[in-house]
């Protein structure tokens, strides 16, 4: 082998591959397409990704965290009610074009609104911060905020980090094709043939891993076409400021910043392939607004549509798919880069484990066990606000039910959980209320946090000084396993990704951890 494994794209999903399988010490090429990144996403209002709660998770456990939040262009504390704005040096952080508009649009200072904070919304309908329940247990151990950044200042950031753990990023590099069998995959790019032992699909929405591998991909097409675009007016806009206005025709926003127009107009054929003009985003707005406004020039332009599709599995023989190339829907609640960084995160370790020979039989299946039902569910929460989005009078009577149910404390406190991902969790076996939830950041007694010892991407038994019988088991495992001692009480493994595998409380029987340990972490190296 040439390699490992290859990445294809080096987008946020492939780059936080890249660093998972180089902190198991596994090679890694990463092919781009793009010799550079988008000029689109230099702009924070055009390439503003939201930031979850899972997201943050996997960047707090990775010593990544206060680099996102110093890139961010907006950053909510853990109160919900309030809003970091945005720093003044945002655009030279992310490289905005030089444009006075397109510097605004990242540079920007967001503030909240007047009136109540809001924390979320579900098809544009507001979630009020002061609806939530403060005693629920998922919103008060959420304390590591969330927020946006711009797509070009997280790859930066993500790119350096797997540059640090030694991990190749060809950019220009365009994976042309491709030729597996059982020992590995053989890749054409470049005008060369990478032989590697694994192809992990991270390019995007119109993958062509996943085509090239013959992926099956069911769903449904687009409904709707968005346009969004930084635009120069010829003089004083007559389109104001302001938030989605909805009509009759579809919906549209100018702002936050000037020169940032938005449009979603239902039934219109989706084409991706040739650029956004001037006059495209006019009529466009004509048609939502009915306001005739002229637009001199299009400084950035992108499009998108809500087509709902998932590949059925997210693994065939040596080749497997994360992030967009696995699945697609609408950007409605942004949730598309954070299932993106969740794949990463799950496939990592165990695409690793497999790499380096350690890896129980069927770990790698888990991934698609684990991930294909999350992805199902944000799909369906994407098209039931694709649903709500529609202009026809019952869809307006539906969204005025739904408004009342959001201005509602059990009805806010759901839905911001669901599209924040709080509470999520794998399907894992065993009854302890903690298995498959992501590992709480438990204060150690030696002054240190849980999520601390994450960062080398080992998975922790997690356990009392004088828990002798569970620590004893540690030892068979110590090429893939470290034991972090915990105040008396509660016994954990946490895999690699941060999920808890096992759980019990004090006096637990060591036989229930090793029987743990077999399933998630192998043979141990001494009985190969």
């Amino acid at each position: 082998m040439d390699v490992d494994v290859v990445v294809a794209g080096a987008g946020p999903v492939g780059l936080m591959l890249a660093c998972e399988l180089r902190l198991a010490g596994v090679p890694v090429l990463v092919l781009e397409r793009g010799a550079e990144p988008d000029h689109a996403l230099k702009a924070g209002a055009m390439g503003a990704r939201s930031i979850n709660a899972p997201s943050a998770d996997a960047f707090h456990r990775r010593g990544l965290l206060e680099a996102v939040r110093e890139a961010a262009l907006w950053w909510y504390e853990p109160d919900p009610r309030t809003l970091r704005a945005a720093r003044d040096a945002a655009e030279s952080r992310t490289g905005a074009p030089r444009d006075r508009r397109a510097q605004d649009a990242d540079a920007a200072r967001l503030t909240p609104p007047d009136g109540p904070a809001f924390a979320g919304h579900f098809a544009g309908i507001p979630v009020r911060a002061d609806r939530l329940d403060p005693a629920d247990r998922d919103l008060a151990g959420h304390t590591l905020g969330g927020g946006a950044i711009s797509q070009f200042a997280l790859e930066e950031i993500l790119a350096r980090r797997a540059a640090s753990l030694g991990a190749e990023i060809r950019r220009g590099t365009p994976l042309t094709g491709l030729a597996a069998d059982a020992d590995g995959v053989s890749v054409f790019a470049g005008g060369e043939v990478v032989r590697t032992g694994w192809l992990a699909g991270c390019d995007g929405g119109r993958s062509t891993v996943r085509t090239l591998a013959d992926f099956t991909f069911p769903g449904t097409d687009a409904e709707f076409l968005g346009r969004q675009a930084m635009v120069e007016f010829a003089g004083p806009s007559r389109l104001p400021l302001g938030d989605w206005v909805r009509t009759a025709a579809g919906a549209y926003v100018h702002g936050p910043v000037p020169g940032r127009v938005h449009t979603v107009e239902y039934g219109h054929a989706h084409d991706r392939d040739t650029p956004v003009t001037a006059e495209e985003m006019r009529a466009s707005l004509l048609r939502v607004s009915g306001i005739d406004v002229e637009i001199t020039k299009v400084l950035v332009g992108t499009r998108y549509g809500d087509a709902t599709r998932q590949a059925a599995t997210y693994r065939r023989g040596r080749v497997v798919l994360a992030g967009d190339a696995a699945h697609i829907h609408s950007p409605a609640g942004g949730q598309g880069l954070n299932l993106g960084i969740g794949d990463a995160m799950n496939l990592g370790w165990k695409l690793a484990a497999t790499v380096r020979g350690w890896a129980p039989d069927g770990l790698l299946d888990t991934y698609t066990a684990e991930r294909h039902p999350v992805g199902a569910r944000v799909q369906g929460w994407s098209d039931a606000q694709t649903a709500l989005g529609r202009a026809d009078a019952r869809t307006a009577a539906l969204r005025k039910v739904m408004g009342e149910l959001l201005d509602t404390t059990c009805g806010a406190t759901y839905v911001l959980k669901q599209i924040s991902g709080l509470g999520q969790r794998y399907d894992l076996p065993g009854d302890h209320p903690l298995i498959g939830l992501p590992a709480p950041d438990l204060s150690l007694p030696d002054g240190t946090r849980l999520a601390g010892h994450c960062r080398p991407g080992r998975a922790l038994l997690v356990t009392g000084e004088d828990d002798h019988g569970v620590r004893a088991l540690a030892g068979a495992w110590a090429d893939r396993l470290t034991v972090v001692t915990a105040e008396p009480g509660l016994s954990m493994l946490v895999r690699p990704d941060g999920h808890v595998a096992w759980a019990a409380d004090g006096g637990c029987d060591p036989a229930s951890a090793e029987r743990a340990l077999h399933t998630w972490l192998g043979v141990p190296e001494s009985h190969v």
